[in-house]
């Protein structure tokens, strides 16, 4: 439990609300694609742009995006070790801002899936930094506490996506692309205002580079495979199932011949009421870890978004039935990822933190870029959005596998 004696400066506050801002121009940069995919897909493609075909290239470009992602948060993660949490910050956040700002300029759905691929680079190194950054600034009293805020960043930024695209829908789809660059600026404000952590910086003095080949030594082992296969089955059911939510919603309405900006407004609010859930999860998260423990937390999570998944997905056959089940579905599905800023960091000495958690939370997702893929399929062959993301739900029983060889870290100060 936190003592309340702790007092947080105001470095500490700015710390997080930097590495807070650089994560929810992240999180919104993520879900523009998914909100324009649709228009996006059918100019550019042209006569071609069927429904099943927009589904296919969604989700290559979707998979090629996780790969992305994946490659970005494991070299970031290193370089994070290397030259410092707040230098990669900065590199990070300029990379997925400019590259957001030129895939409006695309021509081709292969031009759109390059800029998506680049982008993806600096989100998934921005985790990495941030995470390592938040944990090793905050006391450990409040680290948790902290963690779990970092995360309402990820809500925040689902929102943020949906209210501009709620304002800009009736505009070209590449103007949501424009809107992007604008997190270079905290990329500029952290270069000026946020320094080295000083754990990071006596563990540099103390020893050597870190390898990635050591978080398989028999010390570091067992929880870089747990880590991994956690936040694979996370981003697999989220990227292969939850973010398709937009596809759902035009399918839903797609009988009522209703008009292109209508159905951007009820797409942009069941948007919004999916993370209204997830910002409520990602705050709970930290509550029930700090009570029970990382294992139980995680377990909740991943039972409920198994069941909400295809409940959300399947059953409901209103749009208001289903503005009811997001915010279930986005507490659990997306509440998980509050767990990765906690415990990553947990299981990782301070020397080879950022290479640990950056490698954890992305390395599966080169496994997890088949999700979208495979939902892409699905969509063909099962013939709705509905049931092939459903299908996905399966991948939350691995998850509560993995946690029978979990290591509980509750009450144990990082290193």
């Amino acid at each position: 439990m936190a003592d309340a004696r702790v007092r947080l400066t105001s470095y500490q506050y700015l710390v997080l609300a930097t590495a807070w801002l650089g994560w929810i121009f992240d999180s919104m940069d993520a879900t523009i694609y998914s909100l324009v995919m649709t228009p996006a897909l059918k100019e550019l493609l042209g006569p071609r742009g069927t429904p099943e075909r927009i589904g296919w290239y969604g989700g290559i470009i979707f998979a090629i995006f996780l790969v992305g992602w994946a490659a970005g948060g494991v070299t970031f993660g290193m370089l994070a070790d290397y030259l410092g949490r707040a230098r990669t910050l900065v590199i990070t956040i300029l990379i997925y801002a400019v590259f957001t700002g030129l895939a409006g300029l695309s021509h081709t759905w292969w031009q759109l899936a390059l800029y998506r691929f680049i982008t993806a680079l600096g989100i998934g190194g921005v985790w990495a930094a941030g995470a390592t950054l938040v944990a090793e600034v905050w006391p450990e009293s409040l680290r948790v506490k902290g963690a779990g805020l970092l995360q309402s960043a990820w809500g925040a930024g689902y929102f943020l996506g949906a209210g501009i695209y709620l304002l800009l829908s009736a505009r070209s789809w590449r103007v949501m692309f424009f809107v992007g660059v604008l997190p270079a600026l905290v990329a500029v404000f952290t270069e000026l205002k946020v320094h080295e952590p000083e754990k990071w910086t006596q563990a540099r003095r103390a020893a050597g580079r870190p390898k990635i080949s050591e978080l398989f030594t028999p010390a570091l082992r067992r929880g870089t495979l747990v880590g991994a296969t956690l936040a694979l089955v996370a981003v697999f059911g989220l990227w292969g199932a939850t973010n398709w939510t937009p596809a759902l919603i035009t399918e839903l309405l797609r009988p009522r011949q209703l008009s292109p900006s209508r159905i951007a407004r009820m797409v942009s609010y069941a948007v919004m009421s999916l993370n209204a859930g997830s910002i409520v999860g990602y705050l709970t998260f930290p509550i029930l870890a700090e009570r029970w423990g990382r294992r139980p937390a995680f377990f909740i999570m991943l039972l409920g978004a198994a069941v909400m998944l295809p409940a959300t997905f399947l059953l409901p056959s209103s749009y208001s039935a289903v503005l009811w089940l997001l915010p279930l579905l986005g507490f659990f599905s997306n509440g998980i990822f509050s767990g990765f800023p906690i415990y990553l960091p947990e299981i990782y000495p301070t020397r080879i933190r950022a290479t640990g958690a950056g490698f954890c939370f992305n390395a599966g997702r080169l496994v997890a870029a088949s999700g979208p893929f495979l939902t892409g399929y699905l969509v063909v062959q099962l013939g709705t959005f509905a049931r092939a993301a459903s299908s996905i739900a399966l991948i939350y029983v691995l998850g509560m596998v993995a946690l029978l060889f979990a290591r509980e870290t509750k009450g144990q100060a990082i290193q």
